[in-house]
């Protein structure tokens, strides 16, 4: 089964474990503004060279940042090809380096961040808003599964592809999608099926 660092977190001591989680989600979305709001090759040079360097800290392993990118290969591929059919190659540059440094910053945040500290921090924001009718506990169950079901999509998206090349149908969108949408959505309901067994969801 093809793995992934997304939501694999890998225990450690450096300064993005101690981080609170809050912090770290926090860094994400400036990032990810300031990649929206100044796009050009130095702001793109500028966060491939924080990502890099957050992996470095993190002690993310060179494996698992490759796997990330794998995961992704295809799309970043073609994105690249049509932004410079469409614009240029710095424009491909500009849009998919950004895309690539987002995912690795994402990476040392899924990597330095177990799942329980994300679904506790989760809880304790939404608690204010119990009151309104929110639960935050099913909330946070619903995240916890978001994350955990991101590695499992792609190891099946992995192994799909890996058969439909076995089988010489590499080319062929239809011998790789179909059966990906049909393990997902089965997997997707044996969930909600585990779920509904122990009384979650009712409501």
């Amino acid at each position: 089964m093809t793995a992934s660092p997304l939501g694999d977190y890998q225990p450690g001591t450096s300064v993005f474990h101690r981080l609170p989680v809050g912090a770290k989600l926090l860094g994400l979305l400036v990032l990810s503004i300031v990649a929206v709001t100044f796009r050009g090759v130095p702001t793109t040079v500028g966060l491939l060279g924080l990502a890099v360097a957050g992996c470095v800290v993190a002690g993310v392993r060179l494996r698992r940042a490759a796997r990330a990118l794998r995961g992704v290969l295809v799309a970043m591929t073609l994105l690249a090809a049509y932004q410079t059919w469409q614009r240029g190659g710095e424009h491909a540059f500009v849009v998919v380096g950004a895309l690539v440094a987002l995912l690795l910053l994402a990476t040392v945040f899924t990597t330095t961040t177990s799942v329980e500290r994300m679904v506790d921090a989760i809880t304790r924001w939404l608690g204010p808003f119990r009151r309104l009718g929110v639960n935050p506990e099913l909330v946070a169950l619903a995240f916890s599964l978001m994350i955990r079901g991101i590695p499992l999509t792609l190891a099946i998206a992995g192994e799909t592809r890996d058969a439909a090349r076995a089988r010489g149908l590499e080319r062929n969108p239809r011998a790789y999608l179909t059966p990906l949408v049909i393990r997902v959505v089965a997997h997707a309901r044996a969930t909600g099926d585990a779920l509904h067994a122990r009384g979650l969801g009712d409501d």
